[in-house]
């Protein structure tokens, strides 16, 4: 058994030696008419000619006036990379729109008949749902936790970037580990606190939780940085108290940091629906997107009716937007200068 055992593994040593050579050998056969090739190719190339096997190339000539003529084309359209961006972004909020104002009967045909185009679909989400009650709502909820954002956010970055006190540094830093914890993860304590408060269903459990925000604090302190403390200094010596300062001098320096937090705060509370579908139960307390998924439920199949609560949802942040864009602009490009 031995004698046979060893001849098995000298036959497997002779067979493994032979296959390693045979590789090595086409390695080396393969290696070389790489070489072979790349020689060729180099030599074809300074006759600006390109020879590549099983695929298609132009000369260097046809090269350079594929590029002249593109850099002509971009010449000719400098602003063509930001209009194929723009028919990207804006195509199907356009066809959102042209949805919206189609009848029910040519809603699944592909052919657009303009002369057919009616408003029906908005007078029906207005006349025969409480859709003016949704928006009041969505409307009275947003401003309210906006204006406290604004105020109490400034208020606190104010403190944080200007007055020393003691813990300064870590209650800043305590801001910054905030805005890395996810919303859903305070919610049900959130919502387990309002009930025993009484507050499920009113307008204080949607506004009172969301007054102020980590981001909000975080973004005025990093403006409130980048002022001046010589504009303070010289308002101290006037006999200026430290709240007038703030109130009379730093608010109104603040306008494009304040713009950008009310963007921001305003957008998001309209556009919230997580926390409202929780907290509401009632039809006069819906706001806008919780009234319109129970829209979209009952009348799913007739797009044009939802496109049409859809394209009322977003005209009030396309105005905010319109309003607020050179301040927004400037306050994105100001802010955490410092």
């Amino acid at each position: 058994m031995n004698r046979r055992f060893l001849s098995i593994i000298v036959v497997a040593v002779l067979l493994m030696t032979t296959l390693f050579s045979g590789c090595s050998a086409n390695q080396n056969n393969t290696s070389s008419n790489k070489n072979e090739t790349s020689t060729v190719q180099k030599q074809d190339t300074k006759k600006s000619v390109t020879i590549k096997l099983g695929m298609w190339s132009s000369s260097p000539a046809e090269t350079k006036i594929v590029n002249d003529q593109l850099a002509a084309f971009k010449q000719k359209y400098p602003n063509i990379n930001v209009l194929a961006y723009a028919v990207i972004t804006l195509g199907p909020f356009i066809w959102s729109i042209i949805t919206s104002l189609r009848p029910t009967s040519e809603i699944d045909s592909l052919k657009i008949n303009f002369n057919h185009l009616t408003l029906d679909n908005y007078k029906m989400i207005i006349s025969q749902f409480p859709f003016l009650r949704w928006f009041a709502n969505s409307l009275i909820v947003a401003i309210a936790v906006t204006i406290g954002n604004i105020l109490f956010n400034s208020m606190a970055g104010y403190a944080l970037a200007r007055i020393n006190f003691a813990g300064r540094n870590l209650l800043f830093i305590i801001v910054l580990a905030l805005m890395m914890v996810p919303g859903q993860v305070v919610m049900v304590p959130t919502y387990i606190l309002l009930s025993k408060l009484g507050w499920v269903n009113t307008y204080w459990g949607l506004t009172i939780p969301f007054l102020t925000s980590s981001f909000g604090i975080f973004l005025m302190r990093q403006f409130f940085l980048s002022i001046p403390k010589e504009i303070e200094e010289a308002a101290t010596i006037d006999g200026l108290s430290r709240f007038r300062i703030f109130l009379q001098i730093v608010l109104p320096l603040s306008k494009p940091a304040l713009a950008t937090q009310f963007i921001f705060m305003f957008t998001g509370n309209w556009n919230s629906f997580l926390w409202p579908s929780l907290l509401t139960s009632s039809d006069n307390m819906y706001t806008l997107t919780v009234g319109l998924n129970s829209f979209y439920g009952q009348y799913y199949q007739f797009w044009n009716q939802v496109m049409a609560g859809a394209i009322l949802l977003t005209l009030p942040m396309i105005l905010i937007f319109l309003i607020f864009q050179k301040q927004f602009v400037k306050g994105i490009s100001t802010t955490g200068l410092k």
